[in-house]
């Protein structure tokens, strides 16, 4: 689970171009910590919004994403 939430991350950081709260913070701290640091705090972000949404049973709705 751990390496697929990595690999959600560097595709999130890497690959993606829609603009979302998550992304854009991503960017903001591999500018200052480095990419593969900043791709595990997005990995961690990413667990913990899918922990959250497990536990509400709430369908994710990226408008109300926040970081």
């Amino acid at each position: 689970m751990r390496s697929l939430l990595y690999e959600a991350a560097v595709v999130i950081l890497t690959r993606s171009r829609s603009d979302c709260d998550l992304r854009n913070w991503g960017i903001k701290l591999r500018e200052k910590i480095g990419f593969k640091r900043a791709a595990v705090a997005v990995a961690r972000k990413l667990a913990v919004i899918m922990h959250a949404m497990l536990r509400s049973g709430e369908l994710f709705n990226r408008a109300t994403t926040t970081t």
